[in-house]
């Protein structure tokens, strides 16, 4: 890769490619069209959330090289709603177009194992963990971390997806064969607070900008409730910056990336995990700061300068999950209410169908 890919900048009217095309890719296309950019989506499953509003959509498996590589041709820059994307077809596209962030940060990120690693080789606490190959691994990893711990695969898996609680009683060969032979971590339980989450923008030139830290509230493991920004001490939240920060550059990233964390009863703070796109915790930006987190995420992706991160008020951000959307006519009633909908044809059980933002006086 030319260095000129690294820091080209990507001018309005030029075209960006978005790998995926789910909510956060819709949210994003709102945005780099505002200022002046057009669409490109990839992804399988016709009538997206993405597609519905960009300018074009190729509907295609990620592992499709002739569609990739076409893709890649009508595009300026690439980047990522969905990181799990295979790593074969992230290094394709970045031999023919600049893609940000690169391959090797979505390859960190990609790999629980991998991710707390890094997070550790940079003087980054993680919960403890052991990676899992085996029964006979997972017997010596919870002799080791104990009860109750959590395993989990390494890869895919979201919302609570692809893990299982290790409590006394738990049988581990059961326990095992739930993760289908695929590599797997145990991670040992913490005692925490709360979880809180920061999401931090890097431009080409290794400038940054930090959103507030703010308190997630999860049911079922699924994101229920945002509260920004999160009640915490002033040298918790210089903390939880300096730990987003660190990783950022560390990494090399060009793009956004959001951090989620614990907050420890020891007044500490641990990463739980990253991710390198615009996050479900981040929504609330869109109403309440100066530069929303995907208005951000296009500004770092083509080069640009980032904006200003400020909050102008406080918010509450609560997900509207399946049957949820039905409240949509009570949700506009209500003063300083935000209604975000995705466009989603079905509501599924557990499925993000929208998003509601109060906005709160500062």
């Amino acid at each position: 890769m030319t260095q000129d890919f690294d820091t080209r900048i990507i001018a309005p009217g030029s075209t960006i490619g978005i790998m995926g095309n789910g909510q956060l890719g819709r949210m994003a296309a709102f945005c780099a069209a505002e200022l002046g950019y057009k669409v490109h989506v990839f992804g399988p499953g016709a009538d997206s959330p993405t597609e519905q509003v960009c300018a074009k959509a190729t509907v295609a498996d990620y592992s499709d090289l002739d569609a990739l590589r076409a893709f890649a041709a009508d595009v300026d820059v690439v980047t990522f709603e969905f990181e799990n994307v295979p790593h074969d077809s992230v290094k394709l596209l970045s031999d023919l177009v600049p893609v940000r962030p690169g391959w090797k940060c979505l390859h960190i990120s990609q790999n629980r194992l991998r991710e707390k690693t890094f997070c550790n080789d940079h003087g980054i606490g993680t919960a403890p963990f052991e990676a899992v190959r085996s029964l006979a691994d997972l017997e010596a990893a919870v002799a080791k971390l104990g009860r109750p711990s959590v395993l989990k695969t390494t890869e895919m898996g979201y919302d609570g997806k692809g893990q299982v609680k290790i409590a006394d009683d738990t049988d581990l060969a059961e326990a095992w064969a739930e993760m289908n032979g695929a590599e797997a971590i145990l991670e040992g339980f913490i005692s925490f607070e709360r979880e809180i989450s920061v999401i931090v923008a890097r431009g080409v030139k290794g400038d940054t900008a930090c959103f507030c830290p703010v308190e997630n509230v999860h049911t079922n493991h699924i994101l229920d409730v945002t509260v920004a920004p999160a009640e915490i001490a002033d040298d918790l939240t210089k903390k939880a910056e300096d730990i987003a920060i660190k990783l950022v550059s560390a990494m090399e990233f060009v793009g956004l990336l959001a951090v989620e964390m614990f907050v420890t009863t020891d007044g500490d703070i641990l990463v739980n995990e990253v991710a390198p796109r615009p996050h479900n915790s981040g929504h609330w930006t869109i109403d309440a700061c100066v530069t929303s987190q995907f208005e951000q995420f296009i500004r770092a992706v083509c080069g640009l300068p980032l904006g200003d991160p400020a909050h102008h008020s406080k918010a509450r951000m609560k997900n509207l999950l399946g049957d949820d959307i039905n409240d949509w006519q009570a949700i506009l009633t209500e003063p300083n209410a935000k209604l975000h909908l995705y466009g989603k044809a079905e509501a599924k059980p557990g499925r993000k169908m929208g998003h509601v933002t109060w906005v709160l006086p500062k």
